[in-house]
């Protein structure tokens, strides 16, 4: 487990609220300057605060592309790390893209596993996030293959084989 696996597991229901409150905060000053309406929903599950922002119509949605979530959600971390001295292990959604996100990993993971499955020894994912790392060696290992994760930083990456 990492340092910051730890960090956050650590932190009490009443701290992690707090997160989602500092981020919640940094996230309508966000929308504000960026003159983007929405509705903010905050909830503690699995030792994470999750924030998600919905209803904002048409112009929210454009903030739902995958990357632009993720690198939101990383200054929203870093405000949260910054007010509390707390490594934040949030996570944001905006108009649903998590669960778009889930789909199309569900989906890659299964073109690869498809591949193994055809006889290929092993298959390569592009690089993920530690988090979309993390529902895809949980997805794979449901379907009965197995997973590992090789490369370091941004690089980072499943590669996909058979059940051992």
């Amino acid at each position: 487990m990492t340092n910051a696996t730890n960090q956050t597991s650590a932190l009490s229901l009443e701290e992690l609220e707090a997160q989602g409150d500092h981020a919640a905060d940094y996230i309508e000053e966000f929308l504000d300057l960026a003159d983007l309406d929405g509705d903010l929903d905050l909830e503690v599950k699995n030792n994470r605060a999750y924030v998600s922002i919905n209803g904002g119509g048409a112009d929210l949605e454009k903030l739902a592309n995958s990357e632009v979530v993720q690198a939101l959600q990383e200054l929203t971390r870093l405000a949260v790390q910054r007010k509390t001295g707390d490594f934040s292990g949030l996570i944001l959604d905006v108009a649903g893209s998590r669960e778009a996100r889930e789909t199309e990993l569900r989906e890659l993971a299964d073109h690869a596993i498809a591949q193994v499955a055809a006889g290929k020894d092993e298959v390569a994912m592009d690089p993920l996030s530690s988090y979309e790392r993390k529902l895809v060696h949980d997805y794979v290992a449901e379907r009965g293959y197995h997973s590992e994760s090789h490369g370091e930083g941004r690089g980072r990456r499943l590669v996909i084989s058979a059940a051992a």
